[in-house]
């Protein structure tokens, strides 16, 4: 039964990613580069007006993405 319930939740969270702005394990999203942006974070920060303070988190929070290096 303890097994059932680990697989369960290992599946469960294996169809999730953790969104690089909220932080938290989210199922729907965008993938930008490298990194995951929920949909409720992408929605929120298109919504935001530049002069919110929350603007000022959504930018910190993205400087965290990073352009992938291609090896040739």
């Amino acid at each position: 039964m303890e097994v059932e319930r680990l697989s369960s939740n290992l599946a469960h969270n294996h169809l999730r990613e953790t969104c690089v702005i909220c932080e938290n394990l989210k199922a729907k999203g965008i993938h930008l580069y490298t990194s995951f942006i929920c949909t409720e974070c992408e929605n929120d920060l298109i919504q935001t007006d530049t002069s919110d303070p929350k603007y000022k988190h959504y930018l910190k929070q993205l400087k965290k993405i990073t352009t992938p290096e291609i090896f040739s």
